[in-house]
């Protein structure tokens, strides 16, 4: 058995997983998803001050008290940030840093400062263009997601705190040294902010890389595939 522990990505949360459990299972692996605080059903806690750190606090606590080693950990899109603070911070529970499709920050990086230039200002301005300056709205769903799945992503969907995109990650305990994959989704718009992380994967030692074919959210569109891939990375 293999142990999933997921820092799940912006707007979301343990709920836009729901296909996964079932084929763990299956496979006899154990998936552990933390929801966020101010995401998903812990929405309701929602405040101006969340911040990476808060985040990051959430998924380290989840290991702690649930007395969870030797864990594959999952950073999709936003959680590359969580799950880069969390191994910092709880590198003698982490086996595997396997990030997909997500940011992967230097010390001292924030999540804007690993965006494009023009994704950055989008964020910032919606953010500030809504009626209380701190949340940034969902952005949109991957072209190829069926009209299935949008009807229950949609209205689960709700905006991140701002400071969770601004703060800047800073290590404690120098650089990381755990075993990482980068798994790079192919079926992108123009937009590709993710290739530079996976093109750094190539080059830098302590990576491998690796492709799937999907948008950015292959636990809703290509769950199986995901799995398959999922099951090879794992220790």
């Amino acid at each position: 058995m293999a142990l999933f522990v997921v820092a799940h990505g912006a707007w979301s949360s343990a709920w836009a997983w729901k296909k996964m459990f079932p084929l763990m299972a299956a496979r006899g692996h154990q998936l552990v998803i933390p929801t966020l605080t101010g995401l998903g059903q812990r929405s309701h806690l929602a405040h101006p001050g969340i911040d990476l750190d808060m985040h990051i606090a959430d998924v380290t606590a989840a290991l702690f008290y649930n007395d969870l080693r030797n864990v594959n950990l999952i950073g999709h899109s936003y959680g590359g940030m969580v799950a880069t603070g969390v191994a910092d911070r709880a590198r003698d529970r982490i086996a595997k840093l396997i990030y997909v499709d997500a940011f992967v920050p230097r010390d001292g990086e924030s999540a804007f400062d690993c965006m494009p230039e023009s994704t950055r200002a989008q964020r910032q301005s919606g953010a500030k263009d809504g009626p209380d300056g701190w949340r940034i709205p969902p952005g949109p769903m991957p072209a190829d997601t069926s009209a299935e799945d949008l009807a229950w992503c949609n209205p689960r969907r709700v905006p991140q705190p701002l400071k969770t995109f601004d703060q800047k990650l800073k290590f404690q305990n120098g650089d990381l040294t755990v075993p990482r994959h980068y798994v790079y989704c192919t079926k992108h718009t123009p937009d590709d902010r993710f290739r530079p992380f996976y093109e750094r994967a190539q080059k830098e030692a302590g990576w491998t890389a690796h492709e799937i074919v999907s948008s950015h959210n292959p636990h809703i569109t290509v769950p199986e595939a995901y799995m398959e891939l999922l099951s090879k990375l794992a220790v």
